[in-house]
């Protein structure tokens, strides 16, 4: 009886020394994360419509956390998860949908030409990794389930603390966030136009409104933001030399397969910050291939709007110009 504890106790350390379970760092973990195929497509499609920087009246669909809560529970599998998603995305319709208070607010989602590849791609980093929630979601979640009220004091209060946390961010951050709640609120504009009145009135929305909005906030951050490229659509957008020098850094970034970073310049009391605007597949009806991704009446409307139009001929992550940011120190 000895003999053989001894050999259990020998044969379970062999095996236990033989396979250890792996630790991961916190940096270990946060490099898996940045690696992984998924989250750089998630940003890239998704985020025109589900970005975590929108504020919650300038969404213009529910953030990534809330779909993965919808569609995720205890017994739910990764396969059974990706097959929810994919049928969701080659059939968006009312009557498949799941979140049916998002369809309320915001309408059926377009559809939309991703492939399986980059669907799975996507739901793999949804499904084992945290996502990146807006600030204002745990007391909107909280509310939701009975926890909070006074709703719109608390948007008051929120929307100080995000400037608040804007002006104590370091520059490239501050920049970016600059950058983020902008296309936030042209995207629910323009993502509201094409659901309403569909591609071509969304083209009257850019040539009219797209100026004006992002005037407003310039004014709101106290900052000077604009969108510039080498290939322009209104040529007020042209780049200059140096910004046509932070494309092309950009370019072989995204072409070498490299996360492109905010570029921050200080000069005197002034920060730049550039970040690049890449191409998704929902760019790509404006600014896609004639007779490819863009159909005739929309080409007909851009030659229309924009006699010198260059903004054309992209494919899906692209950089198709970038964010040009300026605030005081």
């Amino acid at each position: 009886m000895k003999h053989f504890v001894v050999l259990v106790l020998f044969l379970v350390l062999i095996f236990g020394c033989n396979n250890p379970k792996k630790e991961y760092t916190a940096l270990e973990k946060q490099t898996e994360i940045n690696n992984h195929p998924g989250k750089k497509l998630m940003e890239t499609n998704c985020y025109t419509c589900h970005n975590p920087s929108a504020s919650h009246d300038d969404r213009i669909g529910p953030p990534m956390v809330v779909i993965k809560k919808h569609y995720i529970d205890n017994n739910t599998t990764k396969e059974e998860f990706t097959k929810s998603i994919q049928d969701w995305i080659k059939n968006p319709s009312e009557e498949n949908a799941k979140m049916f208070g998002a369809v309320k607010r915001f309408g059926v989602m377009p559809k939309l030409a991703f492939s399986e590849e980059t669907i799975k791609e996507i739901t793999d980093y949804m499904y084992n990794f945290d996502i990146e929630q807006p600030e204002w979601f745990d007391d909107h979640f909280n509310e939701k389930k009975g926890k909070r009220n006074g709703k719109k004091q608390r948007q008051s209060i929120q929307k100080q603390q995000a400037k608040v946390d804007f002006d104590i961010l370091p520059y490239e951050e501050r920049g970016l966030k600059y950058a983020l709640t902008t296309k936030a609120v042209l995207g629910k504009n323009l993502m509201g136009t094409i659901q309403q009145k569909g591609t071509i009135e969304a083209l009257t929305f850019c040539n009219e409104k797209a100026y004006p909005l992002t005037d407003s906030m310039s004014i709101v951050h106290n900052a000077t933001i604009k969108r510039v490229s080498d290939k322009p659509r209104n040529q007020n957008n042209l780049a200059n030399n140096k910004e046509l020098t932070y494309i092309n850094s950009f370019k072989n970034d995204i072409k070498n397969n490299k996360e492109p970073k905010p570029i921050v310049n200080e000069l005197d009391n002034k920060v730049h910050v550039y970040y690049p605007i890449v191409t998704n597949t929902m760019c790509l009806q404006c600014h896609g291939k004639p007779n490819q991704n863009i159909q005739k009446p929309t080409l007909k409307k851009l030659t229309n709007l924009y006699p010198k139009d260059k903004a054309i001929g992209y494919d899906i992550n692209e950089v198709r110009g970038i964010w040009s940011i300026t605030f005081d120190k």
